[in-house]
């Protein structure tokens, strides 16, 4: 099983294509133009901004597609997208800055800073909550609203009476109420309110006239809005066959949390003057901020396996090849810098759902070749080692030649997960009959794996092949009667 959107975009390929400027026309498309308007057509993202820089430098700098659908206004360099929780980062830069200043250290407790604050708290860091391990009880409730209808005062209230969610420092578990702590904290230590702080001391410094604070709410100027291919029947989600607008809102005391727009030529002076020293001015600081936390336990924690990892604002995609950082926001924008390789990567679109970390490596791979998942780039190393078996020797062929791999290495496994996750980067790819190989494989070196079967389901019934798939969901669900998706698409595909 796999998220929705995957599997819609596949479904719904080449039924949105993106607009072109005039501008946009006239310019020599390169490869990378190619690769991203392809990419916006499958996922229909209205519009997208990116920026390269290399040697302190943008080197590629470019707009795609529509950025108002309502009026047809195309996307220029000037267009203002919401970058959602990639205020983190600024948030964990403006704390280091203050830590440069003497201000704070980043593992003193909360309440050497804050009032009032349940026993429970009182031992939390600084560090902790900018890293999500806290374990504070969230001001968001289970619907993602923030509570008692955002009433700032009543929210803080009625948090504080919740119980931690887990030992602190125990498990990586994103959480809001941490960043509406930092905001607290960085406008008493700085006498100003974060806001401003972060306008004079980011924005003004770094040279981003277009960057600023707001929502959807706001009357922002080049705004290139928001949208969804998720709309809500009957009070449940349902994902439809074209973007449809979304509205977003981050009261003031949350916008340390989310809550900048901005472009991609500002985000990138953004970056080089965060490297260049012109925002933080010791080389340590730069290294604690993107340091990833680690947890009781010795590993580090984060939201999946690409962003395995959590730093202060900024997750981490922590590997042996190409490591990086990478904050992310609202599945909608994404930033990479490639610490090793001198490479860093803005993606911002208008989609909420667009999810450009998913696709921000293979933007990488024009610069660096070696990173292009056609040559196995992500892949664990065993499946690597499989992959290049199967190239020589045919997918068809996977269970056998995965199986003498095994007799050859007794030490050679291969994982369910990565197994499944290569199978859907396949499927994304239209690479078909091969992604529905390795779904087979999973099912028989796991037979006892309701998710191996599920992901088999929802590849044969996207092929067409509806009973087998049944009998695949079926089989999911005797093995996991939890399991809501295979209960869903046994109705559908038997017409009860």
């Amino acid at each position: 099983m796999k998220t929705k959107y995957l599997r819609a975009a596949i479904l719904f390929f080449g039924t949105f294509a993106p607009a072109l400027t005039q501008a946009q026309q006239t310019q020599q498309p390169d490869s990378i133009d190619l690769f991203l308007r392809q990419r916006m057509q499958a996922q229909h993202i209205p519009a997208l901004q990116l920026a390269v820089i290399r040697q302190g430098k943008i080197v590629k700098l470019n707009s795609y597609g529509t950025a108002n659908l309502e009026n047809s206004i195309p996307a220029t360099d000037q267009s203002i997208f919401s970058i959602n929780s990639i205020t983190k980062a600024f948030t964990g830069v403006a704390i280091m800055q203050l830590a440069e200043e003497g201000k704070l250290k980043i593992n003193d407790p909360i309440s050497l800073y804050i009032d009032s604050l349940p026993v429970s708290w009182q031992k939390i860091t600084l560090k902790q909550v900018l890293t999500h391990t806290s374990g504070l009880p969230d001001i968001l409730d289970p619907n993602e609203q923030i509570l008692e209808n955002a009433n700032e005062n009543l929210a803080w209230k009625k948090v504080r009476t919740l119980p931690l969610e887990f030992k602190t420092g125990d498990q990586f578990s994103y959480n809001q109420t941490g960043y509406v702590i930092l905001g607290k904290i960085i406008t008493k230590l700085s006498g100003v309110h974060f806001t401003k702080f972060i306008e004079d001391r980011q924005f003004k410094v770094a040279d981003m006239p277009l960057t600023r604070f707001g929502d959807s709410f706001d009357v922002i100027q080049h705004s290139a809005g928001a949208y969804t291919m998720v709309k809500f029947v009957g009070g449940k989600p349902v994902r439809g066959n074209s973007p449809g607008t979304a509205y977003i809102q981050f009261p003031v005391f949350f916008r340390t949390a989310a809550g900048i727009l901005s472009t991609a030529k500002d985000m990138a002076n953004w970056i080089i003057a965060l490297k260049d020293g012109q925002l933080l001015k010791q080389k340590a600081s730069l290294e604690t901020l993107w340091g990833p936390a680690i947890l009781n336990n010795g590993k580090i924690g984060g939201f999946n396996q690409l962003t395995n990892g959590y730093a202060l604002g900024w997750p981490t995609v922590s590997r042996a090849e190409h490591p990086a950082v990478g904050p992310v926001g609202g599945g909608r924008s994404a930033l990479f810098v490639y610490r090793k390789d001198d490479l860093s990567i803005v993606v911002l679109t208008n989609l909420m759902g667009a999810n450009p970390d998913r696709f921000i490596d293979e933007i990488a791979a024009y610069y660096i070749p070696e990173m292009h998942q056609s040559n196995g780039f992500g892949l664990a190393p065993a499946i690597r080692k499989l992959r290049a078996e199967l190239l020589k020797q045919g997918f068809d062929q996977s269970a056998a030649i995965a199986a003498r791999l095994k007799k050859k290495d007794p030490s050679f496994n291969l994982n369910e997960d990565d197994l499944n996750g290569w199978a859907y980067q396949l499927l994304s790819e239209k690479e078909i009959a091969k992604a529905l190989s390795i779904f087979r494989l999973n099912v028989k070196l796991y037979p006892e794996s309701a998710n191996a079967y599920d992901s088999l389901g929802e590849i044969l019934e996207i092929t067409g092949n509806d009973q087998e798939a049944l009998l695949n969901y079926k089989k999911s669900l005797s093995l996991n009667p939890e399991n809501k998706n295979a209960v869903q698409h046994i109705k559908a595909l038997s017409g009860s």
